[in-house]
């Protein structure tokens, strides 16, 4: 039998159910530690943070810096923001990774696998053959850089535009 090493699921595996920790995205919009937050970009209404456990390299999400489950409680100016946010993120992700396309979607609400109530809107980089047998048989994803060196890549990708 062959390991695959992942320490860095250690501390995601001891905080899943910590609640005391709060909202990780609104803790991230309120905080001025950007790299520690994972935030590559911010604006007026809304953030682009990274994925902390990504699907694949360059897995970002666009989260209003207010704390709301659903789309409709957004107002003009989130609404508009996040649109010219995700335009962004797919140029950028385009630049630094030359995907050959992209999943975009949300996730509202716990069963439907979000992992916080705070709408957030993910935007996935991907590659033809990106599925392999470790993600088929094993549920175990292979991802090729660390986050720190994609938050790098992407934070000075992202202050360029």
């Amino acid at each position: 039998m062959k390991h695959l090493f992942a320490p860095w699921r250690k501390t995601y595996i001891q905080n899943a159910h910590n609640k005391d920790r709060g909202c990780f995205i609104c803790n991230a919009a309120k905080s001025s530690d950007d790299e520690a937050n994972l935030v590559v970009k911010r604006g007026d209404f809304a953030i682009i943070i990274l994925n902390r456990y990504p699907y694949n390299s360059g897995h970002v999400m666009i989260c209003p810096k207010r704390h709301v489950k659903y789309p409709y409680e957004l107002n003009e100016d989130e609404q508009r923001e996040i649109m010219q946010f995700l335009g962004v993120s797919v140029k950028v992700l385009e630049n630094v990774y030359h995907p050959e396309g992209f999943n975009i979607g949300v996730n509202i609400g716990r069963a439907a696998g979000a992992g916080e109530e705070h709408l957030h809107f993910h935007i996935v980089p991907r590659w033809g053959g990106d599925t392999n047998f470790m993600s088929v048989f094993s549920e175990t994803r292979v991802i090729p850089e660390t986050v720190e060196e994609t938050f790098k890549k992407l934070r000075e990708a992202f202050s360029s535009i």
